[in-house]
């Protein structure tokens, strides 16, 4: 019996080395499917949900944890940008204000799924349109929910944050591990 990463994220696999974990990385390939009307936390859960159970199904011994963060400004969920405009359309709505990362995490084990969703409040610092320029045009913002990386360059966006800072870079340590170790994964 493994544990698996139902994920290809550095930041999440560097996060679990780093805690001294054992895992296999086997990321899911299914398409990211939601429906209209979700409220945020149903998103983040659902996807998170569908990552960790389609890996399930190909590793049934095995335990697999799956996540998704996304970035909600209002009830707009954010998530990657698809090009350059819409990676500054995205910061220019985030600059001066308050969002939520909310990290949807589900763990399959035995054919049973126990899930959760972490929020951290983000507050980022008024923008100017050359910052938000540069920022962009330096290709980070193009992998990342809500077109920054916290964990980067893109850190200097950043007034605070009020929460988990691992939820931000995209999975919330701590609470993961409480939910492995209260299933006896650890």
């Amino acid at each position: 019996m493994a544990l698996i990463l139902a994920s290809a994220s550095p930041r999440r696999r560097d996060f679990l080395k780093q805690m001294g974990i054992s895992f296999r990385v086997c990321p899911a390939r299914g398409e990211e499917k939601i429906q209209p009307g979700w409220h945020p936390e149903e998103v983040a859960s659902h996807l998170a949900k569908q990552k960790a159970w389609e890996v399930a199904a190909r590793h049934p011994k095995d335990t697999v944890i799956g996540a998704d963060t996304i970035v909600v400004l209002g009830s707009e969920v954010l998530g990657k940008p698809k090009d350059k405009e819409q990676a500054a359309r995205m910061l220019s709505m985030l600059s001066g204000k308050t969002h939520q990362v909310m990290t949807g995490v589900w763990v399959i084990t035995g054919g049973k799924g126990y899930g959760f969703v972490q929020k951290t409040e983000v507050k980022f610092y008024h923008l100017t349109g050359l910052e938000i320029k540069r920022y962009v045009d330096t290709g980070e913002p193009m992998d990342k929910a809500g077109a920054y990386g916290i964990q980067g360059m893109g850190m200097a966006l950043v007034e605070g944050i009020k929460g988990d800072y691992t939820n931000v870079v995209g999975l919330p340590v701590a609470r993961l591990l409480r939910l492995l170790r209260e299933l006896g994964q650890l």
